[in-house]
């Protein structure tokens, strides 16, 4: 009785690790090669996918997907608008465009723009992923600044007193116009626990950036055993059928049997000595998507001891915008925890705001001082008014006072505002990144995308994001895709579990 359950029971396991396999492992193996591709972003930068070779969702069309996320006004009628599409000089009018991206590195991730600003001495600069750029005019060309540090990515600048102010995600670089620059880290807020977000500590260890290039490499290696895992396993399935078709031809079979024996020994060693790795890949992997990601999105935890996350730096990649206040002679900082004010100097923090406007968890996209005491704040939960005396908070786009309603959903509002400008012939435009350009107050949008921008192309890297998100599926099953990740997180547990089962009783 107890030999025949043990029986079922095997059967179970390696029937259902059989099937479940066959159906994961395209999906595994595009997971894996995506994952390796996020994993280099520096190495794979220069290589883009043309859009016109992907579905239409990821198309330019009226200046969305972050096209445009500001303008910078030059002399007499002349713009610079700046986005995920680099840098590009027009009118206010939008009559002509030309391309300015003349310096700037290979590869449209090179040109992906933060802002770009005119100094008070009539100096241009770009903040851009990879780096600090200033325009020497003599050349007509940008030119990269080296900064002091490891970041290098510029989420915004600012300007005073003869000094660019650049603002990396995780401190503050002062670049005088005479001397060296120097790397200032923001004093911690009063209630800082010293703790960081779950969401970040399960992302730095399913990347393996929580031990720095050494951790990056060994999950590139579990990526490479994801793949050969899910290949000799494909093998495993087809055999018997591949070496009864080519008996029934009369051909040798000899070869094809010892390569499967082989396949089919390195996939259980492989299999069973990784496994470990291989299932924390897998489940770390599941909680960094909705719907799993929102019960967590809030959670602290302790910081991991020797780890890239284990710093005194409240601030660590938190850091999104920044301007001057003049009236108050402070600094105001947007990040993902909320805008803080600090010391002309930043050497000390401000009493926090009394109220805030809602923020989405992937950070402001605008931020700029409208009239007294007002600022406009912007983000994926919608474009908002703010006055920090009061707390006020007024939604400019629905033109009403906003009233905060707890929300456990998506961490998106219904406007997704990627960019906005107020410098085109005194209208006011927001760019949505799904809608493009909207025109406030109005139903009209944007002169439509000249071709050659319309045809800037899509970067490896972000479509590897696309599909190791799951989102490249949204174009054939809609908002189900994101089920996708818990399930597919789910399956690809079964089958590790499964497949370590299936061996302990095969060889213990």
């Amino acid at each position: 009785m107890k030999e025949g359950k043990k029986r079922v029971k095997s059967w179970f396991w390696r029937k259902y690790h059989k099937w479940l396999g066959i159906v994961l492992a395209l999906f595994l193996i595009l997971f894996a090669l995506s994952g390796i591709v996020m994993n280099h972003r520096e190495l794979f930068a220069p290589v883009d996918v043309s859009r016109s070779a992907l579905p239409t969702i990821y198309r330019y069309n009226n200046w969305n997907l972050a096209a445009l996320r500001g303008t910078e006004s030059l002399e007499g009628d002349s713009l610079l608008l700046y986005g995920n599409i680099g840098i590009w000089l027009t009118q206010r009018s939008f009559r002509t465009f030309s391309d300015f991206n003349a310096g700037l590195p290979e590869g449209i991730d090179h040109r992906k723009i933060y802002s770009v600003l005119r100094s008070g001495d009539g100096q241009l600069y770009a903040a851009t992923l990879f780096g600090l750029y200033r325009y020497a005019e003599a050349i007509h060309r940008w030119e990269h600044i080296a900064l002091p540090g490891h970041e290098q990515e510029i989420m915004d600048l600012a300007w005073r007193n003869d000094t660019l102010i650049a603002l990396t995600r995780s401190s503050v670089v002062i670049l005088p116009s005479t001397g060296s620059a120097e790397v200032i880290i923001l004093p911690s807020p009063p209630a800082y626990d010293g703790k960081t977000g779950l969401f970040k500590t399960l992302w730095t260890i399913h990347s393996g950036e929580i031990l720095g290039i050494p951790g990056k490499l060994l999950v590139d290696v579990v990526g490479l055993i994801f793949i050969f895992l899910s290949l000799t396993g494909i093998l495993y399935f087809f055999f018997p059928g591949w070496v009864r078709k080519r008996k029934r031809k009369g051909r040798a079979v000899v070869r094809l049997v010892k390569f499967n024996r082989w396949s089919l020994r390195w996939h259980n060693k492989i299999g069973w000595t990784t496994v470990a790795f291989l299932i924390v890949t897998a489940a770390t992997g599941m909680f960094l998507r909705p719907p799993l990601l929102i019960p967590i999105a809030n959670a602290r935890v302790s910081k991991i001891p020797g780890s890239i996350l284990d710093t005194p730096n409240a601030w660590n990649d938190k850091l999104r915008r920044i301007l001057f206040d003049p009236q108050t002679e402070q600094w105001m900082v947007a990040t993902l925890e909320g805008v803080y004010a600090f010391s002309t100097d930043f050497r000390s923090i401000l009493p926090a705001y009394p109220a805030q406007p809602p923020v989405s968890v992937m950070g402001v996209n605008v931020f700029e001082p409208f009239g007294p005491e007002r600022y406009l704040i912007g983000s994926f939960e919608g474009l908002f008014l703010w006055k920090p005396s009061t707390g006020e908070v007024f939604d400019y786009i629905l033109q009403q006072p906003h009233h905060h309603i707890p929300d456990a959903g998506m961490p998106v509002g219904r406007h997704m505002v990627a960019g906005y400008t107020r410098d085109l012939n005194g209208i006011e435009v927001y760019f949505d990144y799904d809608r493009g350009s909207q025109v406030l107050g109005t139903d009209s949008r944007l002169p439509l995308m000249p071709e050659e921008i319309r045809d800037q192309p899509m970067s490896l890297w972000n479509l590897a994001l696309e599909v190791h998100t799951a989102r490249i599926y949204q174009v054939i099953i809609g908002n189900f895709y994101l089920l996708l990740i818990p399930l597919f997180g789910l399956g690809a547990l079964f089958i590790l579990i499964s497949g370590f089962i299936v061996w302990y009783r095969h060889h213990r």
